[in-house]
């Protein structure tokens, strides 16, 4: 079997798996934000954080929820790192320093899990599983909430209230994250992850010297890492390291669980809204996307440039010989179309187009598929934006879902839409204008750029993934990625949630013959062709730039 035979098979394996699970999980998650009865373990929760979970939130309020529980996610994540030292099972490792403590602390409370450390060398199993672990649940059911806000918000009318941040927070965690983690963790080990709390011991002996691993939880924190759409690894090497990927099974499972419950929330949204036929058009959108970029992928990498790539079946340079260019290439679109960040290959050694496909999902505003409620929502804006458009063509009121798009959710729509390239280009200029952080990169020219360029397409968008060859441990790097992390994640939020109340307040607008068919295959179109127009008259100079430059020398 050729390799690229073998790339299309797995892909068509995906898709029947991500079909079998799209009806039954999307159902389920709907029952469960609907539902109006809690678990014994809730209530349990409930008590001891005091919290009423049965009282209703305009957006204000469930703003403040969001924002007040991140805030103190931050910073007792920051105060753990900083005590590393003084903790036990530390591994023997020191507190981590304290623009680095910040970084990682805001990278994994907003769902970005950026790392500018070596997990293997600095993190103890304290960290990593009190810690990171539980922040790749927490931000991922935030995310969700957030989403299903805005869900609530087109289907409720004549009210400002979008349910109880609190509630939806711990219904996703204990109803849909843990319960699948744990089934993922048990598959993860089955196919060879490690999961243990061993401590610092050496592997072989080796020219030179011998090498020396630390155990740990791996496949637990591995399993969320990816269902989540967190990303962040247990070891440097990430997905590409056997202990967290062992095989092309694993492979595979590990890709299917990155993009289950993004695809399966517009289902969902179906659901809630009333209308399963709005929720495939969302979901043909994002599938159109997603397919179109892992064929233009597939074909960049297996893409034959003289007797080298002829050997060896396409640019194989930084990926791994066990999952070969089209698992890579799958794996590489996967986890920036979504938000997980995760790698099994390193993006840098991607050819030049290659690498400019990476950067083009994560600027797309990685909603096709997206994250866990964060693709949702941003689609959904999208969606607003693409229905706006269609009314300024006719000359009529845009309506979605039976509500109006007036000035007011326009203005919201376009300020969501706006923040995140603003923090990139700004970001990136700042960098490159300044004489210290262009030390930071190894390569010159326009991959050097590329390398700036995607670590803060990677961190305001919340993916976390990296070009590889940037320093980023340095107090410039760790200080404004940070920064550009928590503004990406929160700023975007108050607009999403401000939207929510907006819409929830109006009064159904009954459909007509004017009313454009939000459901058809003609909005389908004219959404992917305002996303990609919209993302092209935004990054298109930045890109020519990079990869574009790059890779139209090569």
């Amino acid at each position: 079997m050729g390799p690229v035979l073998a790339g299309v098979l797995q892909l068509l394996a995906l898709i029947a798996a991500l079909a079998l699970a799209y009806r039954p999980l999307g159902d389920y998650m709907a029952k469960v934000y609907s539902s109006d009865k809690h678990l014994r373990v809730e209530k349990w929760i409930y008590k001891g954080i005091g919290a009423n979970p049965n009282t209703e939130m305009r957006w204000p309020a469930y703003l403040r929820g969001v924002l007040a529980f991140s805030a103190v996610s931050v910073l007792f994540l920051y105060l753990l790192q900083r005590l590393q030292g003084s903790l036990p099972g530390s591994l023997g490792f020191s507190s981590i320093d304290p623009d680095q403590a910040f970084n990682t602390a805001a990278s994994f409370v907003s769902n970005t899990n950026w790392q500018s450390y070596y997990g293997e060398q600095a993190m103890g199993h304290v960290v990593q599983t009190g810690g990171l672990a539980v922040q790749n649940f927490l931000s991922a059911s935030v995310g969700i909430a957030v989403a299903v806000a805005l869900v609530r918000g087109f289907a409720r009318s004549r009210t400002g209230e979008l349910g109880n941040f609190w509630s939806d927070l711990v219904r996703g965690t204990i109803r849909i994250l843990l319960p699948i983690s744990v089934i993922a963790a048990i598959v993860l080990v089955a196919c060879g992850a490690i999961q243990n709390f061993s401590g610092i011991h050496e592997v072989g002996q080796f020219t030179g010297g011998s090498q020396q691993w630390n155990g740990g939880a791996v496949a637990s924190q591995e399993a969320i890492k990816e269902l989540g759409t967190n990303g962040g690894g247990y070891f440097n090497a990430n997905s590409a390291h056997p202990f967290e990927n062992p095989n092309a099974f694993s492979n595979l499972f590990e890709i299917f669980l990155l993009l289950l419950i993004p695809f399966a929330l517009t289902r969902t949204f179906g659901r809630m809204v009333g209308s399963l036929r709005q929720g495939y058009a969302i979901l043909a959108t994002m599938v159109t996307i997603w397919i179109g970029f892992t064929a233009l992928m597939m074909w960049t990498e297996f893409a034959h440039h003289g007797p080298a790539f002829d050997v060896a079946g396409g640019a194989l340079e930084g990926k791994e010989t066990r999952f070969g260019v089209g698992a890579s290439s799958i794996f590489a679109v996967a986890t920036t179309l979504t938000s997980t960040g995760a790698v099994n290959s390193f993006h840098s050694s991607f050819t030049g187009l290659g690498g400019g496909i990476t950067m083009l999902g994560m600027q797309l505003g990685e909603i096709a598929p997206g994250g866990t409620g964060s693709g949702l929502y941003g689609m959904l804006i999208m969606a607003i934006i693409a229905v706006f458009i269609a009314g300024l063509m006719v000359g009529r009121t845009p309506e979605y879902l039976g509500k109006k798009i007036g000035t007011r959710e326009i203005k919201f729509a376009a300020c969501y839409i706006l923040i995140t390239p603003a923090l990139v280009l700004v970001f990136t200029a700042a960098a490159m204008a300044l004489p210290t952080p262009g030390n930071s990169m190894t390569n010159s020219g326009a991959h050097g750029f590329s390398e700036i360029l995607y670590a803060y397409t990677s961190a305001s968008n919340n993916n976390g993934s990296a070009f590889a060859g940037l320093n980023a441990d340095t107090q410039w790097f760790n200080s404004t990625l940070g920064l550009a992390m928590l503004l990406g994640r929160f700023l975007p939020m108050v607009f999403v949630l401000a939207l929510a109340g907006s819409l929830a307040e109006q009064k159904p607008v009954p459909a007509t013959a004017g009313t454009l068919r939000t459901e058809k295959p003609l909005f389908t179109g004219l959404l992917v062709g305002a996303i990609l127009i919209i993302t092209g008259l935004t990054y298109f100079p930045a890109l020519a730039l990079g990869p574009l430059a790059e890779g139209l020398a090569s």
